[in-house]
């Protein structure tokens, strides 16, 4: 994925995404803290650009937590299932790079695709696709309503 990570603060990551949250991992374990790691995308359209924003969300267990954020616009106009689907390879896209490393230090994965699973809403078309993916990667899936990271944190920064 290209472009900037950040922290939500705005301080822009110096190393590589790679880099930095192997640096989380040993520093929150130095400390006393096991971690789990939720990634999740969500976007928005604006006129002719959608914007996406997704989140890699570092929880500690029963104390809090952190996360870094990118955020990317892409022109054109997408069918609510297509954007759906979109949301979830970014979100793949960023789990597959980091999967090795967190296996490495035993830190628990999740995937969180803003998707609704009551089927009176439009988001729901792209469940089955979604989960299928997710689950196919070997990732744990969660969607909405459990789905926080992708539902509350990447949609608090579009």
């Amino acid at each position: 994925m290209n472009g900037t990570w950040r922290r939500f603060n705005g301080e822009r990551l110096t190393s590589s995404l790679h880099e930095a949250v192997e640096d989380v991992i040993r520093r929150e374990r130095s400390q006393g803290y096991r971690l789990k790691v939720c990634i999740g995308t969500d976007s928005q359209v604006n006129g002719k650009v959608t914007e996406f924003a997704t989140v890699i969300v570092f929880l500690r267990e029963k104390h809090g937590g952190f996360m870094f954020i990118h955020n990317e616009k892409i022109p054109g106009r997408h069918s609510v299932k297509e954007r759906m689907l979109l949301e979830v390879s970014k979100s793949v896209e960023i789990a597959y790079s980091l999967c090795d490393l967190l296996d490495a230090y035993d830190v628990d994965l999740e995937v969180h695709a803003d998707i609704n699973t009551n089927p009176h809403f439009q988001s729901n078309a792209a469940l089955h696709e979604a989960m299928g993916y997710i689950l196919s990667m070997g990732f744990a899936f969660k969607a909405k309503p459990e789905a926080f990271a992708s539902t509350c944190c990447a949609n608090k920064v579009i």
